[in-house]
């Protein structure tokens, strides 16, 4: 008997052990471990000497901090940045990306919430895989960067729906041919619609060989609540754009060129949040640029070389132009050095020429 009661009571504790120990295993959700977190940091310095207004400054040029993460279908992100985009001394902090996709079929992918638009090739690189001191002009002032209607800096995004897809696979499995067409409220990141009306934008590009791609876009739109100099009332702007796009990629060569044309009056001033009307601007936009990154040393030392134009009225005496080469070398596949030259012909000023250097520190962790 006393056998059996100590064998009882031995079976009791350890079935009380495991029941502890069970109870005290927390199972953690599928979604929480596919989350990733990641970001990076651009450290810049940077010297014109234009006429009149010469300067050289360390600056923060951008931090951006990512949470990803995958819920069964959907892919999801957060991005908050902090960057310097006001000027030295006046960092803002902002949430950039906030999006879910449905991601299910290759053929057939739902966005939604705040991302970039689908405009053109450049707007949705990376800033650091991009490879320049900034993106080309054009593309900052046509592509919702630093708009020319005077919505804030908005890195490319605003709100809104997204609808893509990969069509037409070949014998290799390669797919021919995109399309994408987002639906947004037209007033860039975190801010609601002035006037209800959308803006639409679309693209579409055919891949016929492995690398390279041949686009088009097309965007029409408005930025509400803008000011009339004339009749002091307020009325919405007309944004009708396009984008004509080619680029070859393939390992570590890089080739695009991109045209872009707008119509619709521009504000008093770009990237500044201004909602007024600047009709001694004109109502017609254009630029392009070109460019090409080579191996020099492959996985080590990348040379550039980059011609821009960006004609805020569509006329050659108000354009700008650039033509820039550099260096990118990189000392991990996490950490690189870029420095760059630019000779800027800005026809806008009276001394029309000035030259400007750039040297960038970026890191990814």
């Amino acid at each position: 008997m006393s056998l059996m009661a100590f064998a009882l009571t031995a079976n009791a504790e350890e079935q009380e052990v495991q029941s502890t120990t069970q109870s005290s295993t927390i199972e953690v959700p599928q979604w929480v471990k596919n989350i990733k977190f990641s970001g990076y940091g651009m450290l810049q310095y940077q010297g014109e000497d234009k006429d009149g207004a010469h300067s050289n400054t360390f600056n923060l040029r951008l931090a951006r901090f990512i949470l990803d993460g995958k819920i069964g279908d959907f892919d999801w992100r957060a991005q908050i940045q902090g960057t310097n985009a006001t000027g030295p001394g006046q960092p803002t902090v902002q949430l950039v990306d906030l999006y879910a996709e449905w991601r299910k079929y290759p053929e057939f992918k739902i966005r939604a919430g705040q991302f970039k638009r689908a405009f053109t090739y450049e707007n949705p690189t990376h800033p650091i895989t991009q490879g320049w001191r900034s993106y080309a002009d054009v593309i900052n002032r046509l592509s919702g960067f630093g708009d020319r209607t005077g919505e804030r800096s908005s890195g490319g995004r605003d709100i809104g729906l997204q609808f893509s897809g990969d069509l037409l696979p070949n014998s290799n499995g390669r797919r021919l041919l995109h399309y994408q067409v987002g639906v947004y409220n037209g007033e860039g990141v975190n801010m609601k619609d002035q006037d209800n009306r959308k803006d639409i934008i679309g693209g579409l590009w055919v891949m016929p060989i492995k690398g390279l791609r041949i686009g088009a876009f097309g965007w029409t739109g408005s930025r509400g609540n803008m000011l009339d100099p004339v009749t002091k009332q307020t009325r919405s702007v007309e944004k009708n754009r396009y984008a004509l796009s080619a680029e070859y990629s393939t390992g570590e060569y890089m080739f695009r060129a991109e045209y872009l044309h707008s119509e619709g009056w521009g504000a008093a001033a770009a990237a500044s949040n201004v909602r007024e009307i600047d009709y001694s601007k004109g109502n017609k936009a254009d630029g392009w640029y070109a460019f090409g990154i080579v191996p020099i040393i492959k996985s080590k030392l990348h040379a550039k070389a980059r011609y821009q134009s960006y004609r805020p009225q569509k006329e050659w005496g108000t354009s700008v132009n650039q033509v820039e080469c550099g260096l990118n070398y990189y000392f991990t596949k996490n950490l690189e050095l870029h420095l760059e030259y630019s000779h800027v012909n800005d026809r806008s000023l009276t001394k029309h020429d000035y030259n400007l250097v750039d040297v960038e520190l970026d890191f990814r962790f």
